[in-house]
């Protein structure tokens, strides 16, 4: 056998190894749909600290998780599942599950928000909007460029509060660490998305961009519309 697939079996073998436990299992399917903090997943999996820091380091020692400091209070860091990595040979199947719409929100709703909503409905027929806790004049002009370079469709809209945008049973999805630390356990899930309006560059939007329809690319195939 080559190099390379002597390297991919490796790979392939650290993965089984460290998802050979029920806890560590728990913890990839929770990543799998939310990015959260250390204590987010120690409370619900109500695993002691120490137990839990073990396991975290097996699995970000196996590739199999990342680990980031947040955007909004700078203290607490985020848990993300690698999605290249391939956990899909452990052959753990998604659940289904059914939405009226998703709701992606974030601070200022001129990048982010707007872009995941608008690869939503590129990806699944579930309707899905988007707000911001404080939004912002207009859409980004770099969120509208990096949109048209890869053929996302952006509405003609102002950003939008949440408050008038959000209705009862909506699936609220944050993708801003403020947003989410702001908005605490009202959201169903949270994507940790660098702000690409900060760094500024068309390589921050690009990267944006490519993080969030990886995301939609894994959440929406587990949707089906509510009746």
């Amino acid at each position: 056998m080559n190099t390379e697939g002597t390297v991919a079996l490796a790979r392939r073998a650290a993965t089984y190894a460290a998802l050979a436990d029920t806890t560590r299992l728990q913890i990839i399917d929770l990543l799998s749909v939310s990015d959260l903090s250390v204590s987010e997943v120690g409370t619900r999996l109500n695993v002691p600290s120490n137990l839990l820091a073990h396991h975290l380091n097996v699995l970000t020692e196996a590739g199999l998780v990342s680990r980031h400091r947040s955007e909004g209070d700078r203290r607490r860091h985020y848990l993300t599942l690698v999605l290249d990595h391939p956990v899909s040979e452990t052959g753990h199947p998604a659940d289904r599950s059914s939405a009226g719409r998703v709701l992606f929100v974030c601070t200022a709703n001129t990048a982010r928000s707007h872009l995941a909503a608008a690869l939503w409905r590129q990806a699944s027929d579930i309707g899905a909007v988007s707000a911001g806790t404080h939004p912002g004049t207009e859409i980004n002009p770099k969120a509208r460029a990096v949109a048209e370079r890869h053929g996302v469709t952006l509405p003609d809209t102002r950003p939008q509060a949440l408050s008038t945008q959000r209705r009862r049973g909506d699936l609220l999805i944050t993708v801003c660490d403020r947003a989410h630390e702001e908005l605490g356990d009202q959201g169903w899930a949270h994507w940790s998305i660098p702000d690409p309006v900060a760094r500024g560059t068309i390589r921050a939007f690009d990267t944006a961009l490519e993080q969030l329809a990886a995301r939609v690319q894994a959440l929406a195939p587990r949707f089906d519309r509510a009746s």
